[in-house]
């Protein structure tokens, strides 16, 4: 994806992310969001500020190794003591 990514396509919500403090969740209407882990049953598993604190390492641990050429795109976060998809790459940042 070269140029500015589209933003502001949800319609109920405004996620923002700033250097120093990650990502945010504001909705439409002034209060506070929280982004959360959906699974496929449409239970959620997993939500708060740990989850977009990951998002957030995860998104720019893979700006960074895309920006110093490891070729490492695609970065996967795990439960510790968990095992990575085969072939995967973690994060140490």
């Amino acid at each position: 994806m070269i140029g500015t990514p589209k933003t502001n396509t949800l319609q109920t919500s405004v996620i923002s992310g700033v250097v120093h403090e990650g990502l945010s969740v504001t909705l439409r209407d002034g209060r506070k969001g929280r982004l959360a882990i959906v699974d496929e049953d449409g239970q959620i598993v997993e939500a708060g500020p740990a989850v977009a604190r990951e998002a957030w390492n995860v998104t720019v641990s893979a700006y960074k190794n895309f920006m110093i050429g490891l070729g490492h795109i695609r970065i996967y976060s795990s439960p510790t003591g968990r095992s990575m998809p085969s072939g995967s790459v973690a994060s140490t940042s």
